[in-house]
């Protein structure tokens, strides 16, 4: 059983204080899907009400840190060594279309390294948790990464874009290509929680483009801290700067880098023709 550090004490009470709510108004939102009107001011108005109850609290515990935030962008505060890293709802469309796959997103970062992290689901109440050197948590049991070596036997997520975004095209040869080598490929809808997935075993990786540092920061950590690897698409560390990341397990970490350097020839291909 782990022994939580103050830190993530801190980040567990903002973020089940904010959840408790969040909860609440999923409950609203499933009786607004009969309306015509449909819920989505309502959600706005939800997420915007989380991000301030955990912004409140973690500046209630540390006065001294910024703040970068999903809806409310950055906010400065203290010596610029530390901000927190905030997505009030990771998964906002599931939240809108009444689903109950979505979390708060919290992580850490002190003189540009993320530290600690957490992610919380209000609705089955688990807490996934990891600190540098520490290792990563589900609410108090430790977990790690899946064992498992081969392509064939390894089940992936994926965060697809919606119509009309630019790199549509290219994520479709990136699914093609993978999911012919794979067992299959999930999109859920919810980095965060995909990645705490790929982190705690239940994938043997996710890879995604077009991302926001809020939805990866606080998931890429708790993949290194489980033993897995996280980097972009070309297999460096530049996650937060390229808003691209591939998490795997380690192991078939290098397959998937080339299947992603393959796709992404086809598709420049497919565009020059």
């Amino acid at each position: 059983m782990a022994l939580q550090s103050a830190i993530i004490n801190v980040m567990e009470m903002a973020a089940q204080k904010a959840g408790r709510k969040l909860a609440r108004d999923f409950g609203e939102v499933e009786q607004l899907q009969v309306s015509r009107k449909g819920p989505a001011s309502f959600v706005s108005s939800a997420d915007l009400k989380a991000e301030k109850i955990i912004r409140q609290e973690l500046f209630r515990a540390r006065p001294n840190f910024g703040f970068l935030q999903a809806d409310s962008g950055p906010v400065d505060s203290g010596d610029g060594s530390a901000r927190w890293i905030i997505d009030a709802i990771d998964g906002t469309t599931n939240f809108l279309h009444s689903i109950p796959h979505f979390c708060i997103s919290i992580a850490l970062e002190q003189n540009d390294e993320i530290t600690a992290c957490l992610i919380y689901n209000p609705i089955t109440d688990d807490t996934y948790w990891a600190e540098k050197g520490r290792g990563a948590f589900l609410n108090s049991m430790r977990f790690r990464i899946s064992a498992r070596r081969n392509l064939a036997e390894s089940l992936f997520a994926t965060d697809l874009p919606f119509h009309g975004q630019p790199n549509l095209k290219s994520e479709m040869f990136n699914l093609d290509l993978i999911l012919n080598e794979v067992s299959g490929v999930r999109s859920f809808g919810c980095t965060s929680l995909d990645l705490a997935y790929v982190a705690s075993g239940k994938y043997e990786g996710f890879w995604a483009s077009k991302q926001e540092k809020w939805n990866m920061a606080a998931g890429l950590l708790m993949v290194k801290e489980a033993g897995g690897m996280v980097t972009s698409f070309d297999g460096r560390e530049k996650m937060l700067e390229k808003g691209e990341i591939l998490a795997t397990n380690g192991v078939i970490h290098g397959p998937i880098t080339r299947l992603l350097s393959k796709a992404r020839k086809a598709a420049l291909s497919d565009e020059n023709n």
